[in-house]
């Protein structure tokens, strides 16, 4: 057609020229010519996840907010005050935190290695074995497991500490597994050709491909160990569960009220918390088209 504006056989479009019978356009080229560059798919997935990071926040003022106005005009009695005051919500709170990132540290250093480990040659047949005993554990209730350890060890931090971490291991261990097992052997044989270690190639190429499924593993972990750490009152281990107790038995809404509304803002809070960790720590390769 004689309006098209197909370039002629003969001639190049501005911006374009040819080296050694290849093709090559100028940086800037499509500025020049008022056509705009395609949109990053790296930013584009970024603000998405900066947006919805931000909802949550907001939404856990709101709710902790709505919750301290709420006590400020409630009636409390003597016992309320009691379980309330001299710092015990701070103290519980604080019991709780330390009883998460104390496990979930506990549960990163045993399952990641272990993980790892059991998808290298020899070991990769106790696969089977290992992920059956980390079901079940997770598949025992979380009551009863505790009950046997505080049979087993005594009242106190370690037992609920042990319980916890038992309990959490199945998800990071299983992620970590999936995450190593999915990467492209190709890739791998790429990375052994050009003259990299074992070590290197764990390091560098199969580990940094599976960090999306781990730190999903780790986030599911986080949640569980926020979640069963409300029981560790029943083996001495202290935490927001004493204050959830506290006003089941004594039937204090005030208490039960403030210990279940802490629980639930710290639970959303840490997975949060998770989320940005893995909007930050994702290899910055893997977030093309997504």
């Amino acid at each position: 057609m004689s309006g098209s504006s197909r370039p002629s056989p003969g001639r190049r479009p501005a911006g374009e020229h040819e080296v050694k019978g290849l093709a090559f356009r100028d940086e800037g080229a499509d500025e020049e010519e008022g056509q705009a560059p395609p949109p990053s798919p790296v930013a584009a997935g970024s603000r998405v996840g900066w947006r919805k990071l931000t909802f949550l926040p907001v939404v856990l003022i709101a709710v902790l907010l709505a919750t301290w106005l709420w006590f400020r005009q409630a009636d409390l009695d003597a016992l309320s005050r009691n379980a309330l005051g001299n710092g015990q919500v701070t103290k519980a709170l604080w019991q709780h935190v330390q009883l998460t990132v104390i496990s979930t540290f506990f549960v990163l250093i045993i399952a990641i290695p272990l993980g790892i480990l059991l998808t290298r040659g020899a070991f990769r047949k106790a696969t089977p074995f290992a992920m059956a005993f980390a079901n079940m554990g997770q598949a025992t209730p979380a009551i009863g497991l505790l009950a046997l350890l505080v049979i087993w060890l005594g009242i106190g931090r370690r037992a609920a500490l042990i319980g916890i971490i038992v309990y959490a291991v199945l998800p990071v261990l299983s992620n970590t597994i999936a995450g190593l097992k999915a990467n492209d052997p190709t890739l791998l044989e790429a990375a052994r050709g050009i003259g990299m270690s074992p070590l290197g190639v764990l390091t560098r190429v199969e580990l940094p491909l599976a960090v999306p499924l781990i730190l999903a593993g780790v986030r599911t972990a986080l949640v569980l160990n926020v979640g069963t750490a409300t029981l560790a009152t029943f083996g001495g281990g202290g935490g927001l569960g004493v204050l959830i107790t506290t006003g089941i038995t004594s039937q204090r809404m005030p208490v039960l009220v403030l210990g279940s509304v802490l629980t639930v803002a710290l639970a959303l809070l840490v997975d949060w918390l998770a989320s940005l960790a893995e909007l930050l720590l994702r290899p910055r390769g893997l977030e093309v088209g997504t």
